[in-house]
């Protein structure tokens, strides 16, 4: 399937697209229709809570924003659909005041914890995706937990579904067996839809401070953030399922995720 239709064109998103149809290791294929990734949701209009609920079969909702990020924009339509179940996991590493998406400009100082600290832009990013899991294991093992329930699709989002969805997404399709060239053209996909996504941010006080005075290509994604990401993974714990096995998850919960995601 090609990349276009992976997309979920929404009125009140511009990030969100499925995690089907990305290869695995073995030669077959994430399954669609499963698990989605997006932005905020908070805009969603009738109608596309009428394709996700309805058409899309949308059960599970897994907010990786902040308490402030809810509590000032607010927890969006899906919460007041009764079919839907809400998962708010706060990841509470945001390197701006409410938010994750100025991670690329965090303090050197906090970037990198399991070694010498390096001024490299993507390893600046990078150690910030590697606070999330520092930080909130807990909440990284349940959001992947609820991305995996079996009683209907999930959607996983933040503000920009750049950092804390691409995280979380990217941890998913490594448990599925997806290959990692795979993994990583997700993450960058993000970037076509980038110009939309800050043209939302910047329409909110929440995230217009954090956003103003810098060009748009600022905050593309780079495949060395989500490599260097995995790579420290793998020399530190073995991999993805590595550090998860360290921290709660199970065998029981990677056949699970595995058999939302796999063909």
């Amino acid at each position: 399937m090609s990349e276009m239709t992976r997309w979920i064109d929404l009125e009140g998103a511009v990030n969100a697209r499925d995690l089907g149809g990305l290869p695995t290791r073995d030669g077959g294929r994430t399954r669609h229709g499963r698990i989605f990734r997006s932005d905020n949701l908070q805009g969603l209009t009738p109608a596309d809570v009428s394709l996700l609920v309805g058409e899309l079969n949308l059960r599970h909702v897994v907010d990786l924003r902040s308490t402030p990020e809810v509590r000032l924009e607010g927890p969006g339509p899906l919460t007041r659909v009764p079919e839907v179940s809400h998962h708010h996991l706060t990841l509470f590493a945001e390197g701006g005041r409410h938010t994750d998406v100025d991670a690329d400009v965090i303090d050197a100082d906090r970037v990198l914890p399991w070694a010498e600290r390096v001024l490299d832009e993507e390893l600046r990013v990078t150690g910030f995706y590697y606070g999330y899991l520092r930080d909130r294991p807990d909440a990284v093992v349940a959001a992947l937990r609820a991305m995996a329930l079996n009683d209907g699709a999930s959607v996983v989002h933040c503000a920009a579904g750049k950092d804390r969805t691409g995280v979380l997404s990217a941890m998913a399709l490594e448990i599925a067996g997806v290959t990692r060239a795979a993994i990583v053209e997700d993450y960058l996909v993000t970037g076509e839809r980038l110009e939309r996504v800050l043209k939302r941010l910047r329409a909110s006080a929440t995230y217009r401070d954090d956003l103003d005075a810098r060009p748009a290509d600022y905050h593309l994604p780079r495949a060395g953030n989500i490599e260097q990401f995995l790579g420290v993974l793998d020399d530190r714990f073995g991999g993805v399922l590595g550090w998860l096995g360290r921290n709660g998850w199970t065998d029981a919960d990677t056949e699970t995720m595995r058999a939302r995601l796999r063909d």
